[in-house]
């Protein structure tokens, strides 16, 4: 969730409505949009909670952190993939 709102996801208006209507012209992360992913269950006595949300809020500054490394550009605005990098 995080990696598709910072590369992809953007509600746009045309006329006073929303343009998007539905999955086919609102571009989300799909798998293949994904790196590896690995998955560690950690052994706990406490009741279970939610596990994605928390991981999900440092996924923009990640990104957005590696792509000044690599390029000395900043991010000031998402969604990155509509943006030139170089």
């Amino acid at each position: 969730m995080g990696m598709s709102a910072a590369l992809f996801e953007e509600i746009t208006l045309e006329g006073g409505h929303v343009a998007q209507s539905n999955f086919d012209d609102y571009r989300i992360a799909r798998m293949r949009d994904t790196p590896e992913i690995n998955v560690t269950i950690v052994d706990s006595k406490s009741d279970p909670t939610g596990a994605g949300e928390p991981a999900s809020s440092p996924i923009v500054p990640a990104i957005t952190n590696a792509i000044f490394a690599a390029t000395g550009k900043r991010i000031r605005k998402l969604p990155i993939g509509k943006q030139k990098l170089v």
